[in-house]
């Protein structure tokens, strides 16, 4: 099965994207955030037409906004509120054979590392908290997990351009890694692109629009990340970054990221 991880930065402009990804990848599963639109409006006969008959998605106009699409049908579509928040930053189901799959939109955070400052910093911490709170609860103990989205945090030295500039910037905080270490330790959770790629080596997802030639300046962040649960790691099989999505006309700032799992 293959799993696919994008943050698409709005679902109804980006459609000639999702098919050229289909059509590169094949995934049998498209976890989407941010997709930007209110569920009336959801454009779910478009995203059928691609070969996703089972269609799930709990929308916000203009903001957040969660989907996941899958050539299978899935069980208990449930959208959770975190952070005691009303926005649509998750999106949960259950594969066959009972492994969850949840596809969280970790909120950004502003520009100013200091909750006190900054609401929308402090809200960013609080939401990892609740995630992590979440992932305690005696009822995921023995599990069988999979969670995917854009995080919006950049954890390792080499998930960053460079780690000595951003610690102070919002994505690379220790507050913000601090938080998102302590959820990594709540059952153990493998990290899947650090399982194929060194944690030596460079891996970004992300680069700013404000790049005006992203590949030669390469000032990348990981800010989206597949993790599972300890008992589905021998079950992965690969991971790769769709990178050259970023190339696409009017493309996401975040590129799709894919895992191949034996399930």
């Amino acid at each position: 099965m293959r799993i696919v991880s994008w943050n698409i930065n709005s679902v109804r402009i980006r459609i000639p994207l999702l098919k050229k990804l289909v059509e590169e990848q094949n995934p049998d599963i498209i976890c989407l955030q941010e997709t930007k639109v209110e569920d009336a409006s959801f454009p779910h006969a478009d995203l059928t037409a691609l070969g996703y008959p089972h269609v799930y998605f709990s929308g916000q106009k203009g903001y957040n906004g969660m989907a996941i699409l899958s050539r299978i049908p899935l069980e208990n579509p449930t959208p959770m509120g975190m952070a005691k928040s009303e926005d649509k930053r998750h999106l949960g189901v259950l594969l066959p054979g009972g492994v969850a799959l949840h596809n969280f939109y970790v909120p950004a955070g502003g520009d100013i590392p200091d909750p006190a400052q900054n609401p929308a910093f402090d809200f960013k911490l609080r939401f990892v908290e609740h995630m992590t709170e979440w992932a305690s609860a005696p009822a995921q103990k023995n599990g069988k997990m999979i969670i995917v989205g854009d995080f919006n945090i950049a954890p390792g030295e080499h998930d960053v351009w460079s780690h000595k500039q951003l610690l102070k910037i919002v994505s690379h905080t220790p507050a913000e890694v601090d938080r998102l270490n302590t959820l990594q330790k709540t059952l153990n959770w493998t990290d899947v692109a650090r399982k194929f790629v060194p944690h030596e080596e460079k891996s970004y997802s992300w680069w700013s629009y404000r790049n005006k030639d992203w590949k030669a300046s390469n000032r990348g962040r990981r800010l989206d990340h597949i993790w599972t649960t300890p008992n589905l790691a021998p079950a992965i099989r690969g991971y790769s970054v769709h990178t050259h999505a970023r190339d696409w006309d009017s493309p996401s700032d975040h590129v799709p990221i894919l895992m191949d799992i034996a399930l």
